[in-house]
């Protein structure tokens, strides 16, 4: 993934970039170094060819990174729920004859639902801490 942007600060070998935000921002693994304005991002980004404040630059994130991103941040809810829901039925159905196993089903998929969104909030939390998950500036356009 590409993105287009203007460095508006520099430390060391790291540059905070300002790019247009984009469909894309939804499901990217560095969600969480981004600070998003009205239509516009920040992202932090390693500066290895040391773009200075004001120029325009390329940013690159591997294309595999973004697209693990995408299946855990949207697969991984929908199978937690539909998972959850056919493992409640079968437990209702079992355990708790007196109660519609529906009701079980809905309980338990909500629930993994739930908790998968607390298991990717954990995941988020480490993957911005990593630097293969960083964007890097390739390139100084102008």
């Amino acid at each position: 993934m590409e993105e287009t942007g203007v460095v508006i600060s520099t430390e060391g070998i790291m540059a905070r970039v300002r790019v247009q935000k984009s469909g894309a921002c939804d499901a990217c693994a560095v969600s969480g170094t981004c600070k998003p304005l009205e239509e516009t991002a920040e992202l932090e980004a390693f500066n290895p060819i040391r773009a200075k404040v004001g120029q325009t630059v390329r940013l690159v994130l591997k294309p595999q990174l973004y697209l693990k991103a995408s299946i855990i941040v949207y697969g991984l809810p929908v199978a937690s729920l539909i998972g959850g829901a056919i493992l409640g039925k079968n437990i209702g159905e079992i355990y708790f004859k007196g109660i519609d196993s529906d009701l079980i089903a809905a309980a338990f998929g909500f629930g993994a639902l739930i908790i998968s969104f607390i298991a990717i909030k954990l995941w988020s939390g480490k993957v911005e801490k990593k630097e293969e998950y960083r964007p890097v500036i390739e390139e100084i356009i102008e």
